[in-house]
């Protein structure tokens, strides 16, 4: 195999550590691709590792898949993320990563706010009804996700 251009979904499984299942969903959303012998077998260049590699990573830090497709096609002629691609897209994500976790730092604000609290009192709690939210919409169950404009300064809903 180290001097094959290409290789199966189970060489291209045991070199990454993905499963096939998820190699086949990776290839089902166009971040990967491979060509069909005349088995209807399916190969892979040599160089979907790095993308792998580049899909895993962007993973680990967050970065949601439907973002990571989105940067793999406009990449000239589908080709595979250098290292200057990674420098100029982390940069571009660092802002989304910081406003993520200004969010969390918010829940988890809010939820030490809540614990402090005690209330566990769904018609007070500034935490999942903020400013009693859920009366004004009348009685009977609601859905306890506010509006963004009706959040509390505790609220992680952004």
């Amino acid at each position: 195999m180290p001097n094959t251009p290409e290789m199966t979904v189970g060489q291209l499984s045991a070199r990454s550590g993905v499963a096939v299942s998820a190699l086949h969903f990776y290839e089902a959303k166009g971040l990967i691709r491979s060509r069909r012998t005349a088995g209807n077998q399916r190969r892979f260049p040599r160089d979907t590792l790095r993308r792998i590699a580049f899909i895993r990573v962007s993973q680990r830090v967050g970065i949601p898949l439907r973002t990571i497709q989105e940067a793999l096609a406009a990449l000239p002629d589908g080709r595979t993320p250098t290292r200057e691609d990674w420098e100029r897209l982390s940069a571009v994500w660092q802002d989304e990563l910081d406003g993520r976790i200004r969010q969390l730092e918010r829940l988890r604000h809010g939820l030490t706010d809540c614990i402090a609290c005690g209330c566990l009192s769904l018609d007070r709690c500034a935490l999942a009804n903020p400013d009693d939210v859920a009366a004004a919409r009348g009685p009977g169950s609601r859905l306890m996700v506010a509006p963004r404009r009706e959040c509390a300064p505790t609220c992680a809903v952004d």
